[in-house]
């Protein structure tokens, strides 16, 4: 007769097997990370070699992350709460780059400028730097509440539901640095935006507020447990509507319910909100919610949109009379100090700002009609001219090589290769095509999420040799149709990727219904339709003919 091994209970989550099984709860139970900027100068003076890894670890909550290889320079990010900068902002990150730096730096997907190569003993002035002018690096990096990404364009957009702008300062005032949410099981990233076309991707959130007007109320849908990485989830209602004025009390209770919860402290690997949706539903996280608060929240349902979301490129009128934004592709998201500096006296003279897109872009804001062929022209000399194929808008690389520890495979400049090549072949044809790169799982550039996505990772030559490879994913998206993409093909060596590519893309230039999209073809085709254009075996194939 056979028998049933007995189900393995999981002891209850206490604090005694948090910091048994989780290193990172036991540096931050020794040490709260945030005061670790306040021993920089003894760290300095001890020495880079002598800093205890632990220190390295806690540097991260106030957004340093070693560069590659570690020998002592440093990763800063810069929060910038839904990408906006004024003009001395956006000069004092550009003297920093320039001053401390190699003169360099990124735009990332998060809405955040990170610099590089900044050494241990510049810090301290870097940050007073920094301080200087308004500028936050706390919980840049570490447990804490990441940047508030947001619509770039809030408070300009003649088609925005309301202005954010207001509720996104505030809840970047209240949770940036503050000591009861620098301690949460791991990072957690919120969006707040009340744009027409939800561009600032809430689907892959955390938290994601979106606004909407609800019987004549200003106020959000509750977007819970989205987000990337090795395990990807949309995020999923929880349904209900929350005036303006109650937003960040809404948020600080969903964070609280799990950031309570120690069963998402046990391992990193579980710690993201996103798997204690999974557990318990948005019902479950809405009960939790209302418990905390002590009242019963307001039934809602967000209504569909049909619309895809904006990137913001080009130029177009702001909702002020006679004033544009000027949406501006930044190649692999890549900008120099110089060019940061330029931007911010541009943006000086037409008394305008700067916004960053989740695109890895920059919007110049405040044109007037009168020096719009001035501004443009300026923004060609400086490096940034408008008039260039849409897929360099489109297209996102994480960091990856060379400064990320994380990545096994080149990204920004392999993603620059394949675009070039793209444009050789097809032209303005593939404007509207999203690539997403990344060079390892934790998906800083969205790869589940392109039209076409990539992931590095390695596979044998036939000498047995480890070289750089890709898995190439398809059907994923964000807007009316948010989906997860799926990896059809594996381990691509880089020699075979741009081959591949241009196989799928020409199938469909050649194959698609009126304005159908990359992503909207590959989901009408089965997989082995996708691998006779692609000229490669699908994944679930291959793996099925090695066992």
């Amino acid at each position: 007769m056979a028998t049933t091994c007995p189900v393995r209970e999981k002891p209850p989550a206490t604090w005694e097997l948090v910091l048994k099984r989780n290193p990172v709860e036991r540096i931050k139970q020794e040490k709260a990370p945030l005061g670790i900027r306040d021993e920089l100068p003894a760290l300095i003076a001890a020495g880079y070699e002598s800093i205890p890894e632990e220190d390295i670890v806690r540097l991260q909550w106030w957004g340093l992350y070693h560069d590659k290889p570690k020998i002592g320079t440093f990763m800063l990010r810069i929060k910038l709460p839904s990408g906006v900068l004024t003009a001395q902002h956006l000069r004092a990150i550009g003297e920093a780059s320039n001053t401390w730096g190699h003169g360099d730096g990124e735009l990332s997907t998060r809405q955040n400028i990170q610099l590089h190569w900044l050494e241990l003993g510049a810090l301290p002035e870097i940050l007073r730097h920094l301080d200087g002018v308004g500028l936050t690096i706390a919980g840049g990096c570490g447990d804490t509440i990441r940047n508030i990404t947001g619509c770039p364009i809030q408070g300009l957009d003649p088609n925005e539901l309301f202005d954010c702008t207001p509720i996104v300062q505030e809840a970047a005032r209240f949770f940036y640095g503050n000591p009861d949410f620098c301690d949460l099981p791991r990072k957690h990233k919120y969006t707040i935006a009340a744009c027409a076309d939800r561009c600032n991707a809430p689907e892959i959130n955390c938290v994601a507020l979106v606004g909407v007007v609800h019987e004549g109320r200003e106020g959000f849908g509750v977007l819970v447990g989205g987000g990337l990485s090795s395990v990807p989830r949309v995020a999923r209602e929880l349904g209900v509507f929350v005036p303006k004025d109650e937003a960040v009390e809404v948020l600080a209770a969903i964070t609280g319910a799990w950031s309570d919860d120690l069963r998402y402290r046990v391992s990193r690997v579980k710690a993201r909100l996103k798997f204690m949706i999974d557990d318990i539903g948005p019902e479950g996280m809405r009960e939790r919610v209302e418990e905390r608060l002590g009242r019963t929240l307001e039934d809602f349902a967000l209504p569909p949109i049909d619309a895809q979301p904006a990137t913001h490129l080009g130029i177009h009128e702001q909702k002020q009379p006679g004033v544009h934004t000027i949406g501006v592709p930044v190649h692999l998201g890549l900008v120099t100090g110089d060019q940061l500096l330029a931007v911010a006296d541009l943006a000086e003279s037409l008394e305008g700002d700067v916004r960053l897109t989740r695109q890895q872009n920059f919007v110049l804001a405040g044109a007037s009609t009168t020096r719009l062929d001035e501004a443009t022209t300026e923004l060609e000399r400086i490096g940034f001219p408008l008039d260039v194929n849409g897929v360099r808008g489109n297209s996102i690389a994480c960091t990856g090589e060379p400064h990320c520890n994380f990545s096994v495979t080149e990204t920004k400049s392999r993603l620059g290769v394949l675009i070039e090549r793209l444009e050789e072949r097809f032209g303005d044809r593939i404007a509207e095509l999203r690539l997403n790169l990344d060079g390892c799982p934790h998906s800083c550039a969205q790869h589940w999420v392109g039209d076409l996505g990539f992931q590095g990772t390695t596979a044998r030559d036939a000498e047995g040799e480890r070289r750089q490879a890709y898995d190439i994913f398809v059907r994923g998206g964000l807007g009316p149709d948010a989906a997860i993409g799926r990896p059809l093909f594996r381990r691509v060596p880089t020699e075979d990727l741009d081959g591949a590519v241009v196989g799928l893309v020409q199938g469909w230039l050649d194959g698609r219904g009126a304005r159908e999209s990359f992503t909207a073809f590959s989901r009408r085709l089965d997989d082995d339709a996708l691998g006779v254009l692609a000229g490669l075996e699908p994944a679930k194939k291959r793996e099925r003919n090695e066992e």
